[in-house]
């Protein structure tokens, strides 16, 4: 398999799973707002924050505008200068499809370049106006749709695999991000709140990693801080948790690369081995009372694994995409 089918197949997995999670945040965002009566600024803000992108948005706006929910919406969604919007990620992953069709199945295809359609032409953008929410849960339906075309209409080799490891690569990266930032925004706004409305926030930070359901289901409905965190964190059989994707992408690494034959992957599977190995040796009830430092390792780390393999790929000094990863 050459490197450059390798490296599409690779940024098709990450820009439809960053579309998938930016649009989820996005609607659930947007609903806190609304029922939660936060503060603006405890809202938006985080938003802008989660996607690295805070320093570019001040340079284009006040600071006062990460409060403005109609800003941040836009910004995220459809500002083509931002790497991460919605736009963008949505363009990335048909530009890479298009470059791959030859490995891809047609309906992956077909379900890519109608979501780009869709989304770049008139009906996308009068539905904004008229319908945000539903905007969102077809980019979510849509997204959703390709990935699990993925898995069930692409040979389960080389392609599929790297596709594969870009998607759980970038879910424990928007995983972590999500829970670092709200996690700490919801906290800090449930201070001296009555408990309903406490829960009500931790309810939505779960349903903005699309965990509501299957944590419901584990916890039979009993929901405190010690709980969502450890469930985010380390349900072993919740397929968005950072132990199940940081454990899954390192079985794949394994898989593209057998341990006789890594070659430039090394440094990337060493690296992905001592965060599964890591993540491993925490329990709920050893999760320090602050786990900032413990998703900013999770982050770091991470956005190195895709320089290292970015690296192995197309040549690019690790240094480089790491940068790109964290603007």
């Amino acid at each position: 398999m050459i490197s450059r089918v390798a490296d599409h197949c690779f940024w098709v997995g990450r820009y439809l799973d960053r579309a998938e999670s930016t649009a989820r945040l996005l609607q659930v965002t947007r609903t806190l707002a609304f029922d939660a009566e936060l503060p603006a600024l405890e809202c938006w803000r985080p938003l802008v924050t989660v996607s690295g992108q805070y320093p570019d948005f001040l340079e284009r706006f006040d600071e006062g505008s990460a409060n403005d929910g109609e800003i941040v919406q836009k910004y995220l969604t459809w500002a083509p200068e931002n790497p991460v919007s919605v736009r963008n990620s949505i363009r990335g992953a048909r530009e890479s499809a298009r470059s791959i069709r030859e490995v891809l199945s047609g309906d992956i295809w077909q379900s890519t370049n109608q979501l780009f359609l869709w989304f770049m032409g008139e009906d996308a953008s009068r539905q904004y106006i008229q319908d945000r929410d539903e905007v969102y849960r077809r980019i979510r339906a849509s997204t959703q749709l390709c990935l699990g075309l993925v898995r069930s209409t692409m040979l389960h080799d080389a392609p599929m695999d790297f596709l594969w490891l870009g998607v759980l690569l970038e879910r424990v990266g928007q995983t972590a991000r999500i829970l670092d930032m709200h996690h700490h925004m919801l906290l800090g706004a449930s201070e001296g709140q009555h408990q309903i409305l406490q829960t009500a926030l931790w309810l939505s930070l779960l349903r903005a990693c699309s965990g509501f359901e299957a944590f419901m289901r584990r916890h039979q409905g009993r929901v405190t801080r010690k709980s969502v965190v450890s469930f985010l964190l380390l349900e072993p059989m919740f397929p968005r948790s950072l132990r199940y994707c940081a454990r899954s992408a390192l079985s794949v690494m394994r898989r593209i690369w057998p341990e006789h034959d890594q070659g430039v992957a090394a440094p990337a599977i060493a690296r992905m081995e001592d965060l599964d190995r890591w993540l491993g040796e925490h329990e709920e009830d050893t999760l320090p009372a602050s786990i900032h430092p413990l998703l900013t390792h999770v982050v770091d780390e991470v956005s190195r694994v895709c320089g290292e393999v970015m690296q192995g790929l197309t040549g690019a000094p690790v240094e480089a995409v790491v940068m790109q990863e964290n603007q």
